[in-house]
Order: C-alpha cells, then structure tokens, then sequence
C-alpha cells in the first residue's frame, strides 16, 4: 500500500481536474448539439464544486491508489435532455464519447510533455516523474472504465445506437441500476477486471512511445 501524504494529494487533484474535464466536455458537446440543460444547471464550468461527488471523484480513485489498483472514477452526471439533442441517439453517443476521449487527450498530451521535458524519462521516484505518470494512468484508468458498455457508462451510450431492439430493451431496464452491476461484476471478477484494465492501459502507453520513435 502506498500512504505517502504528498502522493495521495496529487492524485486527489489529479482525479479531480480529470473527472471535472471529463463532465464538461459531456456538458459543452450537449451545448453543441442543440441541448442548454447542462448550461442552464451550471454546470459548463471548472468549478469543481459543481462536479465533484464525493464518493466517485474522492473516495474511490484514492482508496484505489493506496491499494495499487488500476484507479478510475467520475463525478456527478452531467443532465442531458435527449430530446434537444441533434441526430438524437447518434448525437447522445457523440455527447457521451467527449468524456472518454478528454481523457485521452489529457492522457496523451500529458505523455508528451513529459517525454519531451524528460520528467518520464529520468528519475522515476521523482515528483515530476509521479505527477505526468499519475495524469497518463489516471485518465487512462477514467477512460477504460467509462467505456464499460453497461448503462449509465458513457459506453453504453455508444453500443445504445447501433444496437438491436431487443439489446436496447436491457440496457434501458438496466439504466436504474448499472452502477450496481459496475461494482457487482468488480467485486466479483475483480482480477479479471484489473488484467484488462492495466492491459488495456499498456496497450495505450506502448501507442504513445511509439508515437515518439520508440
């Protein structure tokens, strides 16, 4: 287990800025495709207060890190009015990708920077070291967990379109009470879980050096 006090903060604020970014790009492409609910809650903004839940945003991406897991996360959903949306189905499957793919982007722009400054390349019990592999995991970890297609997780928005009749009839009857399947299937399959999780980062990481010539 890792306490270091110093650590636990920077992943704290790490998760927190990434969540916070992952909601609003959700909130302004809802904004984009005809939809004011976002921005009429407040919620198109970096406030983290209008984001955070304490429980997902706080609680479980440090308690994850202490007990070396793959760390993931959210905040509060951001409200969506389906029906203001463009293109309907395809414009809620376009507002649910900006989440996962903010990460990404956060991911990979953190990568590069601290290739490129040399903070992942010398001294990797360093802070800078930490600080740029917290941001690439993290919003890696954010990433891969919200593309979990079980509603409410943004990638079940995606599988939602092009699904058939008799799919879409689950996963609406599974809206209510996804996140309790998320935990359920973690608990129980919690190794497996972990295996595609860091998998599936490494993967994206291996991407990213190459990305750079190596």
């Amino acid at each position: 287990m890792n306490s270091d006090p110093v650590r636990i903060i920077i992943v704290l604020l790490i998760a927190v800025f990434s969540v916070i970014l992952h909601e609003l790009a959700h909130g302004i492409v809802a904004y984009f495709l005809g939809d004011r609910t976002a921005k009429e809650a407040g919620r198109l903004t970096l406030n983290p207060i209008k984001h955070i839940d304490p429980f997902m945003s706080i609680l479980v991406p440090v308690l994850l890190y202490i007990m070396r897991a793959p760390v993931f996360g959210g905040a509060k959903p951001v409200p969506v009015n389906f029906h203001n949306l463009k293109w309907r189905e395809w414009g809620m499957a376009l507002v649910a990708i900006a989440g996962p793919l903010t990460n990404f982007l956060i991911a990979l722009l953190a990568f590069l920077i601290g290739y490129f400054s040399g903070a992942l390349q010398h001294d990797p019990t360093g802070i800078p070291y930490f600080i740029f592999a917290e941001l690439v995991y993290l919003n890696l970890g954010f990433m891969l967990f919200n593309l979990i297609p079980i509603p409410p997780l943004d990638g079940s928005r995606v599988l939602y379109v092009i699904a058939p009749d008799s799919v879409r009839e689950i996963m609406n009857a599974m809206e209510k009470y996804g996140f309790i399947i998320v935990y359920a299937l973690i608990l129980i399959f919690g190794n497996l879980f972990s295996s595609l999780m860091v998998n599936g980062m490494t993967g994206i990481i291996d991407f990213f050096y190459k990305l750079v010539g190596n």
